[in-house]
């Protein structure tokens, strides 16, 4: 059977009550280094935010330092119905005219006469397409004809039951450099031959060679005006665009002009009396890139305001309040904006673009100050925020001095990697200690009770003799006094 036992009935001691409260105080000193790396989780988990801000304001600040953003151009037309523009890398800023003579198509030949449906047979034999330049007279007669350069002539074999589908297919399958396709118009079925490509060097011929069983049929589909009678009429010539770019006559086998002009890609759409083209900095964009570098700035100056800070109000502390690192942090990148600069003509400080730093340490808006630097003082502006040489400290404009001073904190031997580091090797120590206390109460609180166990065993013992003595001495006096 078994036996139930609870340490202190021996002794009429409370050991578990007493125990837990000698417990309880050896845990006082864990829980006060849990709130301590409590409080440091807190700080580690503020400056992983703040790097993530800074590294949004290296970024906006690295936009500054590209040539590409100041050399950013916008360009427009005057009458994008006939041509349309846009920037493509960094044209020389301006304006130039355009007139389109005439614009580039593809060659395209048609059946002479319609078939009846499109599973009239044609006839039989070969057909051999071929890629060239058609010469042509004052009259746009053909007067001879030059395969283009790389291309070979593709035959096309036609057979004695192939419908007028099967010769589009097999015309299609044949990767000539042609497309057919079937036009349904009032007498019947016609079929249409156009070069995939516009432009003088995809004109095409088509010469037909017969089969045994041909009674002249397949020369309907033939296309040769020099060298054979053709069965297909011209319905458009292969031509190349023709413009006059500042008065100077361009070709282009496409409508679109995009090695005329360097960094711009300039799109024929019909022919057109002169169309001006005007090519400016490009200032909303720049603007863009100072409003992105001033708010990255102002949300890691207001992150950084807010956690250091102390609130009276609430008598509670920001978890970097009164931590070097971030004080030190906050003072150097006020001390950046607000400095001066002798590189940028009259442009020397913020405040001369509106962005002059408030009592709380946030950039200004800009407004009309920026806008007249961005409309009449766009070198300066580049210089104010680039500086002349990046690699000269002295020489380095304001974006320049901030993506150099963020590479450096956030390096791997900067002060926010260093702090962080540091703050997570005391929450390890501060782990390691914790471990040892638990460690060391489990063993105290196991000798108490051991000792507590013996205690108990011999103190009822001695309760057991006391009664037994007790027992004896009373029946003693009862046989004395009788």
């Amino acid at each position: 059977m078994a036996t139930i036992s609870s340490t202190g009935i021996g002794s009429g001691i409370d050991v578990d009550s007493l125990i837990g409260k000698l417990m309880s105080l050896q845990q006082q000193p864990i829980k006060d280094i849990t709130t301590k790396s409590s409080g440091l989780q807190t700080q580690l988990s503020v400056y992983g935010q703040v790097k993530s801000a800074l590294s949004t304001l290296r970024d906006a600040a690295a936009k500054l330092t590209s040539p590409a953003t100041w050399y950013s151009v916008k360009a427009t037309s005057s009458d994008t119905t006939a041509v349309t523009v846009a920037s493509s890398g960094t044209p020389a800023t301006g304006s130039l005219s355009v007139e389109v003579k005439q614009l580039a198509s593809a060659q395209s030949i048609a059946m002479a006469s319609s078939a009846a449906n499109t599973s009239a047979t044609v006839g039989q034999g070969t057909l051999t397409i071929q890629l060239g330049t058609w010469a042509t007279d004052a009259n746009n007669n053909p007067t001879g004809f030059t395969a283009k350069s790389g291309s070979s002539a593709v035959d096309v074999t036609i057979d004695a039951g192939d419908k007028l589908t099967d010769i589009r297919d097999k015309i299609n399958a044949a990767n000539a450099g042609v497309t057919a396709s079937i036009i349904q118009d009032a007498s019947g079925a016609r079929l249409t031959i156009t070069s995939k490509n516009s432009g003088e060097s995809n004109g095409f011929r088509i010469q037909a060679a017969p089969g045994p069983d041909d009674t002249g049929g397949l020369a309907q589909l033939a296309y040769d005006p020099i060298g054979q009678s053709s069965g297909m009429t011209l319905a458009l010539r292969a031509v190349n665009a023709r413009a006059l770019v500042n008065g100077l006559p361009v070709s282009s086998e496409t409508n679109a002009l995009n090695n005329t002009i360097d960094g711009l890609n300039i799109l024929l759409l019909k022919v057109t009396p002169p169309v001006t083209l005007s090519i400016a900095s490009d200032t909303d964009a720049i603007r863009k890139a100072i409003t992105d570098f001033t708010a990255a700035y102002n949300a890691i100056n207001a992150m950084l305001r807010t956690q250091t800070k102390y609130d009276d109000s609430t008598k509670t502390a920001g978890p970097l309040q009164g931590d070097s690192t971030a004080i030190s942090l906050v003072s150097q990148l006020r001390s950046i904006v607000g400095g001066n600069t002798t590189l940028a003509g009259t442009l020397t400080r913020m405040a001369d673009l509106g962005l002059d730093p408030g009592k709380d340490g946030s950039l200004g808006a800009g407004g009309t100050k920026l806008d007249n630097a961005l409309n009449s003082k766009m070198s300066d502006l580049k210089t104010f925020f680039m500086g002349v040489d990046k690699n000269d400290s002295a020489n380095n404009g304001f974006a320049t001095k901030l993506r150099s001073f963020v590479d450096t904190v956030l390096g791997s031997d900067g002060s926010l990697s260093s702090r962080s580091k540091g703050i997570q090797s005391q929450i390890d120590r501060n782990n390691k200690r914790i471990n040892e206390l638990s460690d060391r109460n489990d063993s105290m609180e196991k000798r108490l009770r051991a000792q507590y166990s013996a205690l108990d065993s011999t103190m009822s013992k001695y309760n057991g003799l006391s009664t037994y003595l007790s027992q004896q001495l009373s029946m003693l006096n009862k046989q004395s006094g009788g």
